[in-house]
């Protein structure tokens, strides 16, 4: 089991771009949360909900409001107008280059806060003592989110991992602005640096 910090240099490439605005950070960032979403919510409309068959009350004479149906959106157990409708697209695109962009934004911010580690791989026997041990050596067991990036999820990872809420375990080629800048220690492996690296490096 990786027990210590190594002092592997972070690829400046990647870790030490320019920022010069976070407008292309909070498109990531919103784009991220925006896709998650599913539209679930759906509304009744008037042609929709129950009753309605017969006319409230007569058209003339009772000096009140004409009425044709009790499903009227402006009653109280009537139709809803302009409500979700269970079909809504809320998904925002981000090309590839921009996402790319963004992702060594992410990380050279995250490097620049001293939240970036890089690690040894992990040896871990699928204990979750194991993931509590790695996270006081690596003086992370405080911290509220930790990002765990790893080449591969391999089933003694996720076992370790599992029962620690504070861990977010992913990828390196999964990688997400989301992830990136809600996480208070980002803890990266060695060969997920080097996926990383290839993955976000200038061509």
């Amino acid at each position: 089991m990786a027990t210590t910090k190594t002092q592997t240099a972070l690829p400046e490439q990647v870790f030490a771009v320019e920022v010069p605005n976070h407008e292309l950070l909070k498109l990531a960032y919103d784009s991220y949360l925006a896709n998650s979403r599913s539209a679930k919510a759906k509304t009744k409309t008037r042609g929709e909900v129950s009753g309605g068959g017969k006319k409230p009350w007569r058209q003339k004479g009772t000096g009140r409001a004409r009425f044709g149906s009790s499903r009227n959106p402006i009653w109280r157990t009537g139709g809803i107008v302009f409500g979700p409708r269970g079909v809504e697209n809320y998904t925002k695109n981000v090309n590839k280059s921009a996402k790319r962009v963004a992702l060594r934004q992410a990380l050279t911010l995250a490097s620049k806060a001293d939240k970036v580690a890089v690690v040894d791989e992990l040896s871990f026997k699928g204990k979750t003592r194991d993931a509590v041990d790695f996270l006081k050596a690596q003086k992370a067991e405080t911290a509220r989110r930790v990002l765990l990036v790893v080449d591969e999820k391999t089933p003694e990872i996720l076992r370790a991992t599992s029962n620690l809420s504070q861990i977010h375990l992913i990828r390196g080629n999964y990688l997400s602005v989301y992830h990136i800048l809600n996480a208070d220690k980002i803890l990266v492996t060695k060969s997920a640096l080097k996926t990383i690296t290839e993955w976000l490096g200038e061509k």
